[in-house]
């Protein structure tokens, strides 16, 4: 804790992080809206029959370029956090499934910390897997056209 703080210690911090993700969740809601569209689509419309008044010059071409670019920069960071948030959540939603289902492999849990060459050889066990039971299912659908032998008949009641 700080000195003469109740707070403990990151606690700013904390609420920093939760003051950002709010903002960034609000932006990412209203930036995908169709609303926005329609503001983007007026705004550019306007900005291009404007063009006239001000001569095309290179004031007016420079109001859009710089509009543009900063609006991309900043909305790019803010639909970031909002994505990576949502990765996280699910991340440890599957993980807790895993963790809660019978037979499931615990090494599947927290499958994104592996190293791309572990992720790779997963993958490749997974088709092989795969494979396998494809295999098995094309025999057992196999073995149903053919007609069942006496021996392998189910035995009728009298």
């Amino acid at each position: 804790m700080k000195k003469g703080s109740d707070a403990p210690e990151g606690g700013d911090r904390k609420s920093i992080a939760d003051a950002f993700h709010f903002f960034a969740n609000k932006c990412a809601q209203a930036v995908g809206s169709p609303w926005s569209f329609v503001i983007a689509v007026v705004l550019i419309v306007a900005w291009g029959v404007s063009g006239p008044l001000f001569g095309y010059s290179d004031t007016w071409q420079l109001v859009i370029n710089t509009s543009t670019t900063i609006i991309t920069f900043m909305v790019v960071f803010l639909i970031q956090n909002t994505q990576n948030r949502d990765a996280h959540a699910m991340h440890l939603k599957l993980d807790e499934l895993i963790r809660a289902l019978k037979g499931a492999r615990n090494r599947l849990i927290d499958l994104e910390e592996m190293s791309e060459d572990e992720l790779k050889a997963l993958e490749k066990e997974f088709h092989r897997v795969q494979s396998a039971r494809e295999d098995a299912e094309d025999e057992n659908d196999e073995g149903e056209d053919q007609p069942r032998s006496q021996e392998s008949r189910p035995a009728q009641r009298r």
